[in-house]
Order: structure tokens, then C-alpha cells, then sequence
């Protein structure tokens, strides 16, 4: 039996002129909070042209939610999202 991976997305759009210091917050202070937990396999992380920055990590376990990012760096709440890897 093959273990259950589900791939957590989280991205958020950052204000103008702050992509640079919203993907350096992600690695300064997202990623470190997931460090350690249970089932987590992977983490990468993307950046857009309109500098919407998405963080996508893999999970053999539940999931674990990044913190919220400072106000000042986007332009609304981030969006999160689960998937289920589909198996055929």
C-alpha cells in the first residue's frame, strides 16, 4: 500500500514593491516554523512575475499551516489550499 501524500499550497500576493522581502520572509520565518513536524517530505517555493509568491509542501502526514506574513508585505489574506495525489 502506497502512503497517502498530500501536497498543501499556500500563496499570497505581495504588496507592490515587496515581493523581495515577502519570499525573504518566507524563508526567514515560514519555513523554519515547519521544521520538525511530523510527515512533512518537501517544500518548494515559487515566485511570479506579479509577485504572487506560492509555497508547495509534501506530506505523508496532516498538513501544517505557515503563519500568517506581516500586513505591510501583501495584499491580502494568503489562500491555502490541500490536494490529494491521485493514484492510477
Amino acid at each position: 500500500m502506497t502512503a497517502r501524500i498530500t501536497a498543501a499550497m499556500w500563496e499570497a500576493k505581495a504588496n507592490p514593491g515587496s515581493g523581495d522581502a515577502l519570499v525573504d520572509w518566507v524563508y526567514a520565518t515560514a519555513l523554519p516554523s515547519l521544521e520538525g513536524v511530523p510527515g512533512l517530505e518537501r517544500v518548494e517555493v515559487f515566485r511570479s512575475a506579479d509577485s504572487r509568491v506560492v509555497v508547495v509542501s509534501l506530506w505523508t502526514g496532516e498538513p501544517s499551516g505557515l503563519p500568517d506574513p506581516p500586513r505591510e508585505l501583501v495584499a491580502r489574506p494568503p489562500h491555502e489550499w490541500d490536494f490529494e495525489q491521485v493514484q492510477r
